[in-house]
């Protein structure tokens, strides 16, 4: 399983659970909790953003509901290859030692510096993250030897 059930109540500005309408893993960038009223429970308004999409979500519930919050595994890997025409990267894990082939991350600095070591014949380290057996890459630095 590749998340945890937690109340909705007990998430924080700044982490992570999954929107229940697109099942899309989503960061929290902010949260209004309104009072009780007479006849109802406290709700929580929740604006996300998708980590693989950047896309903008709301999700309204009651506070004492329970939501889904993804498991992120944090790894190290070793670029081996960067296709420019296809914007995938290939990358070896420098634990596992597993291959695979990953989407070029979507924030433009990550992608640019990314580019610019890959060009200069640099050997690359980034870091990523599993999230729901996905990945994304979160940083990029050059591997010193």
């Amino acid at each position: 399983m590749s998340y945890e059930p937690k109340k909705v109540g007990s998430i924080k500005i700044g982490r992570f659970m999954i929107d229940p309408d697109s099942n899309e893993p989503c960061k929290v960038i902010s949260i209004d909790k309104s009072k009780p009223g007479k006849h109802g429970a406290a709700k929580a308004r929740m604006m996300m953003v998708g980590l693989f999409d950047n896309q903008k979500r709301q999700f309204i519930s009651p506070v004492d509901k329970r939501v889904n919050v993804p498991v992120i595994e944090k790894r190290v890997g070793q670029v081996t290859d960067v296709e420019a025409n296809t914007g995938f990267v290939h990358v070896m894990d420098t634990e596992t030692y597993d291959t695979f082939v990953v989407d070029s991350p979507s924030e433009e600095n990550l992608k640019s510096k990314l580019d610019t070591l890959f060009s200069d014949g640099k050997t690359i380290e980034i870091e990523y993250w599993i999230v729901m057996d996905r990945r994304k890459i979160t940083q990029v630095r050059e591997m010193s030897l």
